[in-house]
């Protein structure tokens, strides 16, 4: 397929602007979707890492979605002349905290741009930077990238990515079963509408998916969760995350970690059912 993104890179530098209260019911549906051992905080006390996802949602409008159920347009990005998109991978600065009864103001940036070839076809992958800014200043800085794809050709199985085998001398690993009703909730607290999350025959029939997709932003919930389990009271700084291949909810899949020999960071993966690389992330703490 052959795809000029000129014309798309010329609209890079746009903004908009949203706004949003932190409020304990979602934190509370947070809490319940992924079964942890906590109370939900205070006013005035700050939420966990990753927990931002429950605010500053994209309210589109019907006529606004494509045939996957997600925006295609009302936001930064261009439209994109490739029908189906995923996750990629995000990187977080944690410059403060946000807690409940903040009052949020984002800034979204339409950053990057770039065209690859790669093993399952010609692909675009772009990147939102989105500041998030408390009554203290700013809190958050995330650059979020999603990859867009070709259809697969009828009859055909969507591609797999090359995979490598992930470490296993890790000292944290946690398994997590993924299945319909939790990925439903997840799509709720979010307000995600892509139907590869939820829509089973659409993904079968449609992306050529074996199963429903695990979010990007789910697994990564899980890799942070690992890490301030496994080293609670350390503030996480920074942490990169990079989508490597997908995973679905036909089956468990690990998560796993090890702290930096200097103990200033971490090392995290998310793990398919083949013991392969699903996305791999590196933090630094304070």
């Amino acid at each position: 397929m052959t795809v000029d993104i000129e014309p798309l890179r010329k609209q890079l530098g746009r903004r908009i602007e949203d706004e949003d209260v932190v409020t304990r019911a979602p934190l509370e549906a947070m809490i319940a979707t992924f079964d942890r051992p906590e109370e939900a905080p205070q006013e005035g006390q700050a939420i966990a890492p990753g927990w931002h996802l429950c605010f500053l949602h994209s309210y589109a409008r019907p006529a606004q979605l494509g045939r996957d159920g997600a925006a295609f347009t009302g936001g930064v990005l261009p439209e994109i002349p490739m029908p189906r998109r995923m996750y990629a991978g995000s990187t977080f600065t944690f410059d403060g905290d946000i807690r409940v009864g903040d009052r949020l103001r984002r800034e979204t940036e339409f950053s990057d741009i770039q065209l690859r070839r790669g093993s399952t076809g010609t692909l675009i992958v772009t990147t939102q930077t989105r500041r998030i800014f408390t009554p203290r200043g700013l809190a958050l800085t995330e650059a979020a990238s999603t990859v867009f794809r070709e259809d697969p050709k009828p009859g055909e199985k969507s591609g797999t990515p090359v995979r490598e085998a992930a470490p296993t001398d890790v000292p944290w690993r946690r398994t997590v079963t993924p299945g319909p009703v939790m990925l439903f909730r997840y799509s709720a607290i979010t307000f995600n509408p892509h139907r590869i999350h939820y829509d089973r025959t659409y993904c079968l029939e449609t992306e050529g998916y074996p199963g429903l997709v695990v979010h990007g932003p789910f697994a990564q919930q899980c890799i942070f969760d690992l890490l301030r389990d496994s080293m609670p009271g350390r503030a996480i700084r920074t942490l990169s995350v990079r989508a490597r291949a997908p995973l679905f909810d036909i089956a468990p899949f690990d998560v796993i970690g090890r702290p930096t020999a200097d103990g200033n960071g971490a090392e995290l993966w998310t793990v398919t059912p083949q013991g392969t690389i699903a996305a791999q992330a590196t933090a630094t703490l304070a």
